[in-house]
């Protein structure tokens, strides 16, 4: 008898395997090129650039051969005032371009043909570098953004826009993706709402024209931490994002999240070495009461992973 029901039990399930599989191949499918994509995805593709993960342009997934965001406040080329501040997504020559720019169908329909049309995105030449912005327009009665190649259609180079910008405009959203998803933040934290109460705290889920041309999604597997899709309009400190990513405890005594303190590497911005161990110890003190106030974050380089960690929080996740 107990031989019977294991072989009913495994024939079950080998029937609804069969029965679920026919459905995925055989069942009625939507065409994800159908969904229009929205600000947010075109800003998240022109941000992240071809592809996060590894590749053949970032083998060790460091985040190299990433495109550049800048906070434009001004025309690189009049030097005339923009008003609010313009995102620009900087490919200098030789970064990859995003899946939207190479493959305009992913768009979606109408974001593609203005894309194509008044974006120029066609033009865009890889080899001397382009720099895109997102644009809005009308296509058939409705209101559509899309990319514009501010290369062809402005006149501006990679070199000026970042010259323009200066360092404090720049955001190194491509690379911070990189380092959250090789760091494993995904195992705790979710970058998906679910429609439930989540969306009285945590925002609302996403749109399919969220994720159009972005690879890959990194949704997470589990949460163990709050959700981070919209994280930015909760918190946009710097400040905090810096102590927390060095030391959790010093923002919320009570967290389970480790430090992450060896992503400001050896030096500071100051280009003094870090003395990791005397900061753990004056931590150690402070916890234990023996002084009132806790050891100063070091302030991180330029080109130090959480630098890059922190502008993809506070850029991308609004």
């Amino acid at each position: 008898m107990a031989f019977q029901r294991y072989k009913f039990g495994a024939a079950g399930i080998g029937l609804m395997f069969g029965f679920s599989m026919s459905i995925t191949l055989f069942g009625p499918a939507n065409d994800f090129r159908s969904g229009v994509s929205t600000w947010v995805g075109l800003d998240k593709q022109l941000s992240l650039g071809r592809v996060i993960g590894f590749s053949y342009e970032d083998p060790l997934v460091i985040g190299d051969g990433k495109p550049i965001v800048v906070i434009l406040d001004k025309d690189p080329k009049t030097g005339a005032a923009i008003d609010p501040p313009q995102r620009a997504y900087v490919y200098s020559a030789g970064i990859k371009f995003s899946p939207g720019v190479n493959h305009p169908e992913l768009l979606g329909p109408g974001v593609r043909d203005l894309s194509e049309g008044k974006g120029q995105i066609a033009q865009a030449n890889m080899a001397t570098g382009a720099v895109f912005t997102i644009g809005k327009d009308e296509f058939n009665g409705e209101e559509l953004d899309y990319i514009v190649n501010a290369t062809a259609v402005s006149g501006w180079t990679p070199a000026e826009v970042l010259s323009a910008a200066g360092d404090e405009n720049m955001r190194y959203v491509g690379k911070g993706k990189t380092i959250y998803i090789t760091e494993g933040c995904w195992w705790c934290h979710t970058l998906l709402p679910e429609q439930t109460q989540d969306w009285q705290f945590f925002g609302a889920p996403p749109f399919l024209g969220d994720m159009n041309g972005e690879m890959p999604t990194a949704f997470g597997s589990d949460r163990k931490a709050p959700d981070l899709l919209h994280v930015a309009s909760r918190n946009s400190s710097r400040e905090w994002m810096t102590m927390h990513f060095f030391n959790p405890r010093l923002v919320q005594p009570n967290s389970i999240m480790p430090r992450f303190d060896y992503l400001w590497g050896k030096k500071d911005a100051s280009g003094n070495t870090i003395d990791f161990k005397k900061w753990r110890a004056d931590y150690t003190a402070y916890v234990n009461g023996k002084t009132i106030y806790p050891p100063e974050v070091p302030e991180p380089a330029r080109t130090a992973e959480v630098r890059a960690l922190i502008d993809w929080v506070l850029t991308s996740l609004r």
